[in-house]
């Protein structure tokens, strides 16, 4: 109990929106529409389309789960016909692609005139799954890539807001920062910058709690940068 309390306090809420896109990506199609997830990974998001023909993509040769695959392949060679889709999700996966416009141009080939891409990407992150880690996308590098590859642009928003970003870096400032005064430049300063740090690192994760619930009670985008952004574009 004490667990699924905590659990509930530091919810994050990049995975909340994460999955809230994929909700409304699936019901934007009808029954037994053919979809593909393009770097599905462990398929988290699968429940969300037990209504349609699932297909999954990834190229799984990274150290950690993966759930059923249907195409173990590169996203830049989907070993599929013309026109299949009727919608490709693709989540968290293009900045992990070293030529993303290749790929986008390989999702554009497998969907079907009028069918849809929707596409999440970093702006603000660490490097993770590497070495496979290339590239973040600000909304103006998703326009001009999407364009090039043929899509029209129906929607780009920030998927978290700034609360979402502030609850995220005090996180890992509470997680990474040194705990030894020889890493602040020793010495008396270096002392008084590690009691600091002692000080702060439990108020910076408390503080990243209270963001993350603010950001999914009502999300800021007006100011500051966000930490991912979504897409929909159209073929």
């Amino acid at each position: 109990m004490t667990k699924n309390l905590i659990a509930n306090m530091v919810k994050n809420s990049s995975r909340h929106y994460l999955d809230q896109f994929a909700a409304r990506a699936a019901r934007s199609v009808p029954d037994e529409s053919i979809v593909l997830d393009a770097g599905a990974g462990e398929g988290q998001y699968l429940h969300h389309f037990t209504h349609t023909e699932y297909e999954s993509a990834d190229f799984c040769q990274l150290d950690k789960q993966y759930g059923t695959i249907t195409y173990v392949c590169d996203l830049s060679e989907i070993p599929v016909e013309d026109n299949r889709y009727d919608l490709v999700f693709c989540s968290q996966t293009l900045e992990h692609m070293p030529d993303p416009l290749q790929v986008l141009k390989e999702l554009y080939r497998v969907l079907k005139p009028g069918g849809e891409l929707w596409l999440s990407a970093p702006l603000f992150f660490e490097e993770h799954e590497v070495p496979y880690d290339f590239y973040r996308y600000t909304q103006y590098g998703f326009r001009y890539l999407l364009e090039t590859a043929g899509f029209s642009i129906k929607e780009i928003e920030w998927l978290e807001g700034y609360y979402g970003t502030l609850s995220y870096e005090l996180r890992m400032a509470a997680r990474v920062l040194p705990m030894h005064a020889e890493e602040y430049g020793g010495g008396i300063t270096g002392l008084l910058a590690l009691l600091l740090v002692l000080f702060l690192k439990p108020t910076f994760y408390l503080v990243s709690i209270v963001f993350s619930r603010l950001d999914i009670r009502y999300k800021f985008f007006s100011k500051g940068h966000c930490k991912n952004y979504s897409v929909v574009a159209v073929k």
